[in-house]
């Protein structure tokens, strides 16, 4: 059943976690490289990246995509404004660099070393839905996942990503139901096309400086690519900061249909892809779903709804991320995560990534939104709106 396998696939090899992977260091020398300035001083990666393990990890190369634990610090090192500041470039990275990542992974998720993730896509356990009485505009919930045999967004090779996207163009492709669509890739896109994309807010673009720096855009626009159904509630990017990122998505508060939509999505393109090629989700039983960026371990997912919340907004919105930390929800504005906030409609998802079930993500959410609702009115009260 989806969701309840933990094994990985590598040929003929089948390993159980990343405890289990293939060795896939390569030593190139023994002196170390010299220990770089990080200018991030305050970050994850300062604390963690200390000069001993500097010393033993720094000449390690992966196996599956070539990739250095100098490549996986970059934004670190170039930038001084970064939290956690690392990304991994394959799934070996997070073997081959455990004594960095490991210890960052349990920092910044609050997991214990012995933790294990559990995967739960099963909707009838979704207990309730949002007040439908909630000024609710959209419901949005998206998860990356990464196949076996290929390198990360950070490390991936141009052959890599190439061959991952024919896979993907394929698979999307012979999507049946309310998942039919198609495909579009960003190298050569037709202008009427890309401007629609762009209309719609589903386009991906080149120029955050982030992804740049840690090796995202290598090859741009090449094996790139967006698919979306036909009533524009599921949608697929290829080869982004993950190699897929699957979103299912719709107006108004149906957080049920739009999850059930999402696990029948996901299983649709994990059985196609490995029907095709013998390659499955890279899947831990410690850290979940493998992704580039740490902090999206576990589920990768995010369950948001936008949601008009005036009396929260009178109150104040620092107060408002106050309340949802307590709820373990994240408050955006409705331009994303680093776009400011405007009016009263607000961008509220779940906190956590790892160590919960994605159904347990979004009971949460759809909870804490009921809660924020309730709440809302009250407040709407005492300052008379």
């Amino acid at each position: 059943m989806f969701g309840k396998y933990t094994k990985v696939v590598y040929g003929t090899a089948a390993v159980a976690g990343l405890g289990g992977f293939l060795l896939m260091a390569n030593g190139s020398g023994n002196a170390s490289k010299p220990f770089p300035e990080i200018l991030s001083a305050h970050s994850l990666v300062a604390k963690h990246v200390t000069k001993d393990k500097w010393e033993k990890l720094s000449n390690i190369t992966t196996k599956t995509s070539g990739f250095t634990l100098e490549k996986a610090i970059a934004c670190a090192v170039q930038f001084d404004d970064q939290h956690c500041g690392i990304y991994a470039g394959d799934g070996d990275s997070y073997k081959d660099f455990a004594a960095v990542f490991d210890p960052l992974i349990q920092e910044y998720h609050g997991i214990s070393p012995n933790a294990k993730h559990t995967s739960d896509m099963d909707v009838s356990k979704i207990r309730g839905t949002i007040n439908p009485l909630a000024p609710v505009h959209s419901v949005r919930i998206r998860v990356g996942r990464s196949f076996n045999g290929f390198g990360l967004s950070p490390g991936i090779t141009r052959e890599q990503r190439l061959e991952l996207e024919k896979l993907m163009k394929n698979a999307l492709e012979s999507m049946e139901g309310n998942l039919k669509g198609n495909y579009y890739p960003l190298l050569g896109m037709d202008e009427k096309i890309r401007q629609q994309l762009v209309d719609d807010h589903f386009l991906f673009v080149s120029g955050d400086r982030n992804l740049k720096a840690a090796g995202m855009e290598r090859d741009w626009p090449e094996g790139r690519g967006i698919f979306h159904n036909k009533e524009k509630t599921f949608l697929v990017w290829v080869n982004e900061e993950d190699q897929t990122r699957i979103i299912s998505m719709q107006k108004g508060g149906d957080v049920r249909e739009v999850f059930a939509r999402l696990a029948k999505g996901i299983e649709a393109v994990r059985v196609s892809v490995n029907n095709a090629s013998g390659k499955d989700f890279l899947l831990d039983e410690k850290y979940g779903y493998i992704h580039s960026c740490p902090t999206n371990l576990g589920t990768g997912m995010r369950a948001s709804v936008h949601i008009d919340l005036p009396g929260w907004t009178a109150e104040g919105v620092d107060k408002l991320k106050a309340r949802c930390e307590t709820l373990n929800l994240q408050p955006r504005g409705t331009r994303g995560e680093s776009g400011g906030q405007t009016g009263v409609t607000y961008d509220i998802s779940n906190k956590h990534r790892l160590g919960y079930s994605e159904v347990q993500l979004v009971q949460t959410m759809i909870d804490g939104v009921n809660t924020l609702y309730k709440e809302d009115l009250a407040l709407q009260n005492k300052h008379r709106i």
